[in-house]
């Protein structure tokens, strides 16, 4: 029989149960395997996690635990660089695009409403979102850690919180995209990008209170026209708010300790 001990740091604790938070763990084993599984086995997903160390040197997941060993796990650094070491973080796609689960329509919305390429279907499985995932490059975001222990999976982040507004906070903080934030540039209902249009164009499809506005976009995909209204008021608060939070929290970071 082999023990290894075994430590989480910072927001990997959420996984963790609360007499087991910021707790070194002591684990017995009879058979050597791949330090991926020995993290999972704790409820942590592979995705959440950007840095492995055993015996204080970066590992690969495939990498065995044996007798003896002491493994680190941290999830990603927000103020420090460690693509130069990390054996486990996926290289970064080009332009970031997400698929969420069937219990993320409204976060779906909100990304879209930001700007950012948000697949959602209300009636998608498990195995068809991991597909998409996989085959288009897409960031996984979802409620259901399980799905993220998926062995084809390499990009995904379990959103924590329950409300729409925080959660869209939780994908801007957890992939700095404060700066890319596009407001009102892509359709809410089908993720297709806006062109505008011009007011003449649509005239006939608009309603009486809005047709002296001078601004408009159209979905070129399902054809609905956007202009500037009380929804548009409302929603850019709520872009406002979150790219203010995200900013205020990541400068209380960058002077805190990040793995605590």
């Amino acid at each position: 029989m082999g023990t290894a001990w075994f430590r989480f740091y910072a927001e990997l604790n959420d996984f963790l149960t609360p007499d087991g938070q910021g707790k070194q763990h002591r684990r017995h084993f009879d058979v050597i395997g791949p330090v991926k599984d020995f993290i999972e086995s704790y409820g942590v997903p592979h995705t959440e996690v950007d840095l492995v160390l055993i015996n204080g040197e970066s590992a690969a997941f495939s990498h065995p635990v044996r007798d003896g060993d002491r493994v680190s796990v941290y999830p990603w650094f927000k103020t420090l660089d460690v693509s130069a070491i990390t054996l486990v973080r996926p290289p970064a796609p080009p332009v970031l695009q997400f698929v969420l689960d069937v219990h993320l329509g409204r976060l779906a919305a909100y990304l879209r409403m930001a700007g950012f390429d948000s697949l959602y279907h209300n009636a998608a499985s498990d195995s068809e979102l991991a597909a998409t995932a996989v085959s288009e490059g897409r960031v996984l975001l979802t409620r259901d850690r399980y799905l993220l222990m998926r062995a084809e999976i390499d990009r995904g982040y379990w959103i924590r919180s329950t409300d729409p507004k925080q959660q869209l906070l939780e994908v801007v903080r957890r992939f700095l995209l404060t700066s890319h934030i596009r407001p009102f540039t892509r359709c809410m209902k089908c993720n297709s990008a806006l062109e505008p249009i011009s007011r003449e164009s649509v005239i006939d499809r608009l309603p009486p209170g809005v047709r002296h506005k001078v601004e408009f976009r159209l979905c070129s995909s399902c054809g609905r026209v956007y202009w500037e209204g009380t929804h548009y008021t409302r929603m850019n608060k709520i872009l406002q708010w979150v790219k203010a939070n995200a900013t205020a929290q990541l400068d209380q970071e960058v002077h805190g300790d990040d793995v605590n």
